[in-house]
């Protein structure tokens, strides 16, 4: 195998914060919109397959579930990928796996094939493109990371609503196979976001500095010692707890409005309030999480936008006509964006660069199984009332929950330990300033002694004093 060489990024190189940062913000732009609204617009040629294959609606929904299961559970696999190889090689091979999974599966002849084709090689496409996209983002900007964050996470919304209807007219003009091998060909396009993904380079060293350099210690692929981080912990589990209820209200709201009564398109169109909503929340939530004194307190804000998503899944069970659903579907969209533009940048803010390829795997690996526990128990909790209503309780509480974890868990937990090494520090000052009060008078005669030596031996050398009317005062 040869020798491992981590992909931390390089030492000593500081963010420029623009430049060529903007290309990878754009390139993170464009992934983040293709890994997260493809796994929804493919829904839109699931009557096409129902018709072809004989095959019942939840038969078909296993794609949807199957890629994001892919984007969420490679999360370590994608980071010792990234470690071993870099990001710019891992995010090629992914777009040529993305696009490859939807080409062969528009020559598919039975549902199991699209399973292993769409859903599969799709989804590790996916997910070997969105993970390093993050990296390098989060490696290219500091200062105006949480603003890069936000306008990148902007990408799933617009993508979301431009994707669905691209998608029906897809359908409509060359069914869905032609549909699939034309969004396969579009998808080639995550090989030139990964083009632009290029590596920072280090600084030049001189050759008295080369010898420590070679010296340096191999580090994991994969590195577990983030788990040692109570912060990340913290995070981990309250990210797994928000994922169980955050993706739920999206997916019932339009089957809500339809069972009051209102026709498909009516309903259809509260997803697109939703998402246009989102579109404006990301970027703006970005840029106030920038702000000076928010961004030391990121975390807290993080806090109050998952409280504040899960107050409004609360108020929603509460609609019981249209208007009400739409004034829902702003305040959630509003809550939802700020969700999506927090979520990595706290984690970055948590975890630092150096370790944040491996912690963001090991945290989508933990919400994946969230993400397939949360939806179908909603569903089966549907099954069991009947009323929407408890549906959209059950994920505010979960969500709330999520909240309340990581803003007690920091202020409680994290807070203390960071308070420890300043004390320690100040132990360390104070035994340097006690040693140095120690020195015996005698050390002090002798110093005195030897500077006055000095200055009689080389009056030359120190000069001497001489008095004149431009130094006299």
């Amino acid at each position: 195998m040869g020798a491992v060489v981590a992909d931390d990024g390089p030492s000593g190189v500081t963010a420029p914060d623009g430049g060529w940062g903007w290309a990878v913000l754009f390139g993170c732009f464009i992934i983040t919109g293709f890994s997260y609204a493809f796994p929804k617009a493919v829904s839109v040629f699931f009557k096409e397959l129902i018709r072809e294959f004989g095959i019942g609606y939840s038969d078909t929904a296993w794609i949807s579930s199957i890629l994001l299961a892919m984007l969420y559970g490679t999360g370590p696999l994608c980071s010792v990928c990234v470690n071993r190889f870099g990001c710019r090689p891992v995010m090629l091979v992914g777009g040529l796996f993305a696009s490859m999974g939807m080409v062969i599966a528009s020559f598919c002849t039975s549902i199991v094939q699209i399973y292993l084709t769409a859903g599969v090689i799709t989804g590790l496409g996916l997910a070997l493109n969105f993970q390093p996209s993050l990296i390098m983002l989060n490696r290219y900007f500091d200062k105006r990371r949480p603003l890069a964050n936000g306008l990148s996470a902007a990408g799933s919304p617009v993508f979301l609503c431009a994707l669905s209807p691209l998608g029906q007219i897809l359908q409509h003009e060359y069914g869905w196979r032609g549909g699939f091998l034309i969004l396969g060909g579009m998808l080639l396009n995550c090989c030139v976001c990964g083009a632009l993904m290029r590596p920072l380079e280090p600084p030049k060293k001189s050759e008295a500095t080369k010898e420590p350099a070679e010296k340096k210690v191999k580090k994991k692929l994969l590195d577990f010692s983030v788990f040692k981080d109570g912060g990340f912990v913290i995070y981990a589990l309250a990210a797994s707890i928000m994922v169980l209820g955050l993706f739920v209200p999206p997916v019932f709201v339009v089957s809500y409005a339809k069972d009051l009564g209102y026709q498909d398109t009516k309903a259809a169109f509260l997803l697109t309030i939703l998402g246009f909503i989102d579109i404006f929340a990301r970027p703006i939530c970005g840029m106030v999480a920038g702000l000076k004194w928010v961004r030391p307190r990121c975390v807290y804000l993080f806090s109050f936008a998952m409280i504040f998503n899960g107050f409004t899944d609360l108020m929603g069970s509460m609609s019981v006509d249209y208007g009400g659903l739409v004034v829902f579907c702003i305040f959630f969209g509003i809550s939802y964006g700020m969700v999506g533009a927090l979520q990595f940048e706290v984690l970055m803010a948590i975890v630092g660069t150096q370790k944040f390829s491996s912690a963001i795997g090991l945290v989508l690996l933990a919400e994946a199984m969230a993400v397939l526990i949360g939806p179908p128990s909603a569903g089966k909790l549907l099954d069991a009332t009947g009323r929407y209503m408890f549906v959209f309780i059950t994920a505010g509480i979960e969500v709330t929950t999520s909240a309340l974890v990581l803003a007690l868990g920091n202020f409680f937990c994290i807070k203390k330990k960071s308070e420890e090494p300043h004390t320690k520090e100040e132990a360390a000052e104070r035994e340097e300033l006690n040693k140095s009060e120690d020195k015996t008078p005698e050390d002090a005669k002798v110093d005195s002694i030897e500077v006055e030596q000095f200055l009689k031996d080389e009056p030359e050398k120190n000069g001497e004093v001489v008095t004149n009317p431009e130094t006299c005062v």
